[in-house]
C-alpha cells in the first residue's frame, strides 16, 4: 500500500507526521482551555483518523531487515511456514501459535498487519478507560514514545506483550481477566515475567515511598556493579536463551544494532522523567489514586530492573519493559485531576519536551 515511499525514507516520514501534530496541539494548548468541547471534539477526530492511518501506515511497511529489523527474520520464519516446514515451539506459545496458524490463511503482510492492530488497539482501549474524552492526547503519548515504532515494526513480539499488559489494565477491578490477560502477555514474550512480578510485587506492598528508594538505589549499584549484574542475571537463568544473549552481549551482532553500551546517562534521565512526574503526583500533589501509585511501583521497579543490567549490549529490550508504561504514568493525573491553573498549557509543554526526546534520538542524531 505505501510502497511508493521510498524504505529509507519511511520512519524518518512517520516522525515528522507526528511532528506536525505535536505543533498542532501545542497551537490549541496556547489557545483553548482544557474543558472547550471545540477542542475536544477537533482532537477525537484527529485522534480517530491519525490512529487509524498509523495502524496502516505500520502495518503495511515493506519488508526490510535494515530498516525494519526482525520484520526481515519474522518473513524468513513466515515462507518457512508456508513452505510446510515444522517448527518445534518451547517458548512464547501464545506469539509462535499465532504465527502458524496465521500461515495457513494469510500471506506475510496480513501478519505482519494483524500484529500492528493487536499492538496499537490495547493502547487505544487504555487510553479511552482512563482519559475519556481525552483518550487522544494518552493515544498520542503512546505513540511518541522513544521505542512505539521501534517495537511495533522490529521487537514485535515484546511489543505485542506489552500491549496485552495494557489491555490487562484496563481490567483492573476484575481481578480474574485482568491476570489471565497478564499470563497471556508472558506466553507472548517470556521477558514480560520482569513487569509482571513488579506489578504483584507493587500490589501487594502499596509504599510508593520504597518503590522510589528501590529505583533511587539501583543506580549506585549499577555504577558500582556495572557488567557483573548481567553476568549475574543471565548466569540465574532468568531469561530466554535470546535475552541471555543480550544479557551478556557476546555477539557483534548485538552490539551492531545497539552501537552505544555502557551506562546510557541519556536513557536514565529519560526514565527519571517518569520518576520525577509519580514524585511530583503522589507526594507534591498529594494524589492517592490506588490504581495510579500501583502502576507507579510497577514502573519503578521494573525500571530499577533495567538500571541494573544498563552495561549490557542491546539493554533497551529491558528498558521496554518500564518505558511501556512512561505515557500513563506521566499522563494519568493530568487529565484525571485538577493541578494547575493553565492545566492545557502546561501537558502540552510537557508533552512536547516528552516528544523532542523520542524526535531527536531517532531522526536528528
Amino acid at each position: 500500500m505505501f510502497d511508493w515511499i521510498p524504505v529509507e525514507l519511511y520512519t524518518s516520514l512517520h516522525y515528522h507526521v507526528l511532528l506536525l501534530v505535536m505543533l498542532i496541539i501545542l497551537a490549541h494548548a496556547f489557545v483553548y482551555d482544557v474543558s472547550d468541547q471545540q477542542s475536544i471534539q477537533f482532537f477525537q477526530v484527529l485522534g480517530g483518523i491519525l490512529t487509524f492511518l498509523l495502524v496502516l501506515y505500520m502495518g503495511q511497511r515493506q519488508i526490510s531487515g535494515r530498516y525494519f529489523g526482525d520484520t526481515y527474520n519474522y518473513d524468513k520464519a513466515y515462507k518457512l511456514l508456508q513452505s510446510g516446514e515444522s517448527i518445534k515451539i518451547e517458548k512464547d506459545f501464545l506469539f509462535n501459535y499465532m504465527m502458524v496458524y496465521s500461515s495457513k490463511i494469510m500471506d506475510i503482510h496480513g501478519f505482519l498487519q494483524l500484529c500492528v492492530v493487536l499492538y496499537i488497539v490495547p493502547c487505544y482501549f487504555f487510553s479511552k478507560k482512563y482519559f475519556g474524552n481525552y483518550w487522544f492526547f494518552a493515544m498520542f503519548m503512546f505513540m511518541v514514545s522513544y521505542s512505539f515504532w521501534a517495537y511495533g515494526v522490529n521487537g514485535v513480539r515484546n511489543g505485542l506483550a506489552t500491549s496485552l499488559f495494557l489491555l490487562a489494565l484496563c481490567l483492573y477491578h476484575r481481578k480474574w481477566l485482568m491476570y489471565a490477560l497478564l499470563i497471556m502477555s508472558y506466553f507472548m514474550h517470556a521477558s514480560l515475567v520482569i513487569p509482571i512480578a513488579a506489578f504483584v510485587v507493587s500490589g501487594l506492598y502499596k509504599n510508593p515511598k520504597a518503590y522510589l528508594a528501590i529505583w533511587l538505589l539501583a543506580i549506585p549499584l549499577s555504577l558500582a556493579g556495572g557488567s557483573a549484574w548481567s553476568s549475574f542475571f543471565a548466569n540465574l537463568g532468568f531469561a530466554e536463551d535470546r535475552t541471555q544473549g543480550y544479557l551478556t552481549g557476546g555477539s557483534e551482532e548485538y552490539n551492531d544494532q545497539f552501537s552505544q553500551s555502557g551506562f546510557r546517562w541519556d536513557f536514565l534521565a529519560y526514565s527519571a522523567s517518569a520518576v520525577f512526574a509519580g514524585w511530583y503526583f503522589i507526594f507534591k500533589k498529594k494524589i492517592t489514586d490506588k490504581f495510579y501509585i500501583h502502576l507507579f511501583g510497577t514502573y519503578c521497579i521494573a525500571n530499577a530492573f533495567w538500571i541494573l543490567v544498563i552495561n549490557a549490549a542491546f539493554s533497551n529490550r529491558f528498558a521496554y519493559l518500564s518505558w511501556f508504561l512512561m505515557p500513563a504514568v506521566i499522563a494519568y493525573p493530568m487529565f484525571r485531576y485538577k493541578l494547575w491553573d493553565n492545566q492545557y498549557r502546561v501537558f502540552g509543554i510537557i508533552l512536547f519536551l516528552y516528544f523532542m526526546f523520542t524526535y531527536i534520538m531517532n531522526v536528528m542524531l
